[in-house]
C-alpha cells in the first residue's frame, strides 16, 4: 500500500494560487470550481474577484489572503509532515471526486495509499455505550482484515473504536478543523497513529479551530470517502444522522447496528433501520453488500469540465441579474429552472449566480439547487 500514485500534478505557483483562491471568504467548491471554468486559473481568477463581489451587490470586499499567508501555511504544512493535494492529482481520494462540489485541496497528512482501498465509513455516538465501541472495533478490525479501509471522523466514542481496530490494515481520520488542531484534543496521539499507516486529512486551514458549523462540513467528507456508512449508535437528531442523510443522497450504501428500544443511544439507528438501511451484526453483512461496488473503478472525473460557453455571450447586464435574484427566494429552486424562467443564456445565469456566492448572498443546496439569502436571515 505504499507505490506513489502517478499522474499530473499542480504546479508550486498552481497550488500556492488555488489555495488563496479556497482561503477568500465566500469562495467555497462550487464557486470555486466556476472561477476556473470561467476565468481558466485561480491567478486570473484572484485579479477579477473584487470586481465580481461588487457585481453581486457585497457590501465589502473580502480579503484575499495574501502570497505570504499562504507560503506561511505550505510551510506549516511541510513541518508537520503534511501536504496539499488538488482534485486533479493523483493522491486525491477517488470517491471523493464523486461527490457534489467536493473540495478543490485536501490537506493530507499520511500514506495516501490508503485513498485507493474500498473505503467504509463507521461512525457512531459519542458517548457509546461499551457494547458499541466493542461492535464498531470489531466491524472495523473484520473490514480491513477483508481489505477494505475504514473512514471515521477522530470523535471519542464510536469514532475512536473504528480507527483502533483497523489501525493495522488501513484508516482515514477526517478532521473538522486543521490537521495541527485534532478535535478532541485527547485523540492527537491516535491521529498521529493513524497517518502512521493511513491518512488523516482536512479541507480546512491549519491553525482552524474546529466550530459546530464545521462537523456537518467533516461529515460529508467522511459520507463520500467510502462506498458505503454503517452507524453503530445514534440518538436522534445527532451528527451520525446527518452522516447517513448525506451518504444516501451520494448514493452511498447505508447500514445501521440495531439496539435495545430502551435505549435512546439506539434510536437513530433503529429508525434508520424502519427507513430501509441494512441490518448488520457482523462485517459480512457489510461486505457482502459492498462486493459488488468494489470492481467498480472510481469515475476519473476531471476538477472542472463543460464549463457553459461564456465566450459566445455577452456579460449579465443589470436587467438580467435583476431577473436572476427575482427567480430565487428562500426556497431552493434548480439552476435549470432559473434559465428556463428567466430565458437567460445559461452562461449568463452561472455568472449572475457565481457574483451572488461570492458576494454571499446566495446559497447552495444538494443536486445543483440554490437559494437566495436574506439580510438578516
Amino acid at each position: 500500500m505504499s507505490e506513489p500514485a502517478a499522474g499530473p500534478r499542480l504546479s508550486d505557483r498552481q497550488r500556492l494560487s488555488w489555495l488563496r483562491l479556497i482561503r477568500t471568504q465566500n469562495v467555497g467548491p462550487a464557486s470555486f470550481r466556476d472561477l476556473i471554468n470561467r476565468f481558466g486559473s485561480a491567478e486570473v481568477a484572484l485579479e477579477i474577484l473584487p470586481e465580481l463581489m461588487i457585481s453581486g451587490g457585497a457590501n465589502r470586499i473580502a480579503r484575499i489572503p495574501s502570497v505570504a499567508e499562504i507560503e506561511a501555511e505550505l510551510e506549516t504544512a511541510r513541518k508537520a509532515g503534511a501536504r496539499f493535494v488538488g482534485i486533479g492529482e493523483p493522491d486525491y481520494p477517488p470517491l471523493l471526486r464523486s461527490m457534489d462540489n467536493p473540495p478543490p485541496l485536501l490537506a493530507v497528512k499520511g500514506n495516501a495509499a490508503v485513498f485507493r482501498l474500498p473505503g467504509v465509513a463507521i461512525v457512531g455516538a459519542r458517548n457509546a455505550s461499551l457494547a458499541g465501541i466493542k461492535m464498531a472495533r470489531m466491524l472495523a478490525a473484520d473490514l480491513g482484515r477483508d481489505g477494505y479501509g475504514i473512514v471515521s471522523g477522530l470523535a471519542r466514542g464510536i469514532d475512536t473504536a473504528a480507527h483502533q481496530g483497523s489501525l493495522l490494515t488501513g484508516t482515514i481520520g477526517v478532521l473538522a478543523g486543521g490537521l495541527d488542531l485534532p478535535y478532541p484534543p485527547e485523540n492527537a496521539g491516535l491521529c498521529e497513529d493513524i497517518a502512521e499507516r493511513g491518512a488523516v486529512i482536512s479541507e480546512m486551514p491549519f491553525g482552524w479551530q474546529p466550530r459546530a458549523e464545521d462537523f456537518p462540513r467533516r461529515n460529508r467528507l467522511v459520507a463520500g470517502a467510502a462506498l458505503g456508512l454503517v452507524v453503530v449508535e445514534a440518538a436522534q437528531r445527532s451528527g451520525s444522522l446527518i452522516s447517513a442523510r448525506l451518504a444516501g443522497e451520494m448514493g452511498r450504501l447505508v447500514f445501521a447496528v440495531p439496539g435495545s428500544p430502551l435505549d435512546p443511544r439506539a434510536a437513530g439507528t433503529n429508525g434508520l433501520l424502519k427507513d430501509g438501511a441494512t441490518l448488520v451484526t457482523e462485517a459480512a453483512d457489510i461486505s457482502n453488500a459492498i462486493a459488488p461496488l468494489t470492481g467498480m473503478r472510481a469515475p476519473d472525473v476531471p476538477p472542472f469540465q463543460d464549463p457553459p460557453d461564456f465566450s459566445a455571450t455577452p456579460p449579465p447586464g443589470e436587467s438580467d441579474r435583476a431577473s436572476v435574484i427575482e427567480a430565487l427566494g428562500p426556497t431552493p429552486v434548480s439552476v435549470d429552472e432559473i434559465i428556463r424562467h428567466t430565458g437567460l443564456h445559461p452562461a449568463q445565469v452561472f455568472m449572475v449566480l457565481l457574483e451572488l456566492d461570492l458576494a454571499g448572498r446566495l446559497e447552495r443546496h444538494a443536486g445543483g439547487h440554490v437559494s437566495l439569502v436574506f439580510e438578516g436571515s
